[in-house]
């Protein structure tokens, strides 16, 4: 037999060659993150430093490439890595810098311009990014933030939410889902809400909040958030619909651990029904399996609205998560709008490392570079 060698390594050599041949995730003059795949190797032992790196990396490739604010990669680094100050370290600031310029332009605007097509998103999540950093990173509130909230209550529809493109589940995925982003925003400000004396946005706040109460959301994936939200926000919701919302998240997740995300919604539910013909037609549509964003997302929220560390089926998730990190650091959750960029293993990562140091899993600060 000739080349046995090259005939044993074959289908290693053929997945690396795919996956260097792939359009690159993330990409700038500086930093190439290769493109995301669920034939990357899974990693033998969780490394907190790979996932650090991924994140830093996708969204500084992500600032300097593409120069804005999106929902799923410097919109989620900005929601999420201040909280992670305790384990990682300070957040990047170049990060920071592209919101508070973002909120400058966006301030620029008129009114009417901002309530169309990928605005609103825009400034909800410039103004919960500006409003973690405060919270987790400085300890008080920057008169960015404050802006960035009174910009976000300018442009709230009279229902209480934001107008939507629905396209691009999960994170821009309807108006409900920006709402909850808001409200989140307005409890994590340091201050904000309770020095609040402007009349116009108080009512403003209430309004939202009576949306989040009244509005039935559109699928489990919403009953989530709706949970995420009330477990921040004191008072939104009685004990009993905060237990029942729980009972959902619990009820969804796998035997190994895990949780899928495409078992929180139908197919037709996604992106305004747009995505249903691409989820169908997935292999494993039936049995959809456990991915990095539904399961972190599951045991942040778990652990935010109560649920103590030591109970099992919360350290079955935790095993999981620690089992399934891939060799780039992230964690593999298949995009549900298209096979090519698969942007969601960016919360796909983001919520997994925020959902350890929640069960404390992960060592101390600036461990990461150890």
């Amino acid at each position: 037999m000739k080349n046995p060698l090259f005939l044993f390594v074959a289908p290693a050599f053929l997945t690396a060659c795919w996956l260097q041949a792939a359009a690159p995730q993330y990409k700038s003059p500086e930093i190439t993150i290769p493109a995301a795949s669920a034939d990357e190797a899974v990693r033998k032992e969780f490394s907190l430093a790979k996932a650090d790196d991924y994140l830093e990396k996708g969204a500084l490739a992500w600032a300097r490439q593409k120069g804005c604010v999106t929902c799923h990669t410097t919109g989620t680094y900005m929601q999420i890595r201040p909280a992670l100050t305790e384990t990682l370290g300070k957040p990047n600031t170049e990060v920071r810098e592209l919101l508070i310029e973002t909120l400058a332009e966006l301030k620029k605007a008129k009114v009417a311009d901002l309530r169309k097509s990928t605005k609103p998103a825009q400034v909800i999540y410039t103004a919960a990014g500006l409003a973690e950093w405060d919270r987790h990173v400085t300890g008080k509130l920057s008169d960015e933030t404050a802006e960035a909230l009174e910009l976000m209550f300018k442009i709230q529809e009279d229902g209480g939410t934001w107008g939507s493109l629905g396209c691009w589940p999960p994170l821009e995925s309807s108006a409900y889902q920006e709402a909850t982003v808001a409200a989140m925003a307005v409890e994590t400000a340091p201050g904000w809400r309770e020095n609040l004396e402007n009349e116009k946005l108080k009512k403003a706040v209430d309004s939202l909040h009576d949306y989040l109460r009244k509005t039935k959301p559109q699928h489990d994936y919403a009953r989530v958030l709706l949970l995420w939200t009330a477990s921040r926000v004191d008072g939104l919701l009685p004990e009993a619909r905060r237990k029942e919302l729980a009972n959902v998240l619990w009820s969804h997740q796998l035997d190994d651990g895990g949780w899928a995300i495409r078992t929180f919604a139908a197919p037709d539910q996604w992106g305004n029904g747009s995505r249903a013909a691409k989820l169908r037609a997935e292999e494993g549509f039936l049995k959809p399996s456990s991915d990095g964003h539904m399961t972190g997302l599951a045991v942040l929220v778990l652990r935010e609205s109560g649920v103590p560390t030591k109970d099992e089926r919360l350290q079955k998730a935790v095993k999981w998560l620690l089992a399934n990190q891939r060799e780039s650091g992230r964690w593999w959750t298949r995009s549900l709008n298209t096979d090519k960029y698969h942007y969601i293993t960016y919360s796909g990562t983001a919520y997994p490392l925020l959902a350890l140091q929640k069960c404390g899993e992960l060592p101390g600060e600036k461990a990461a570079g150890q």
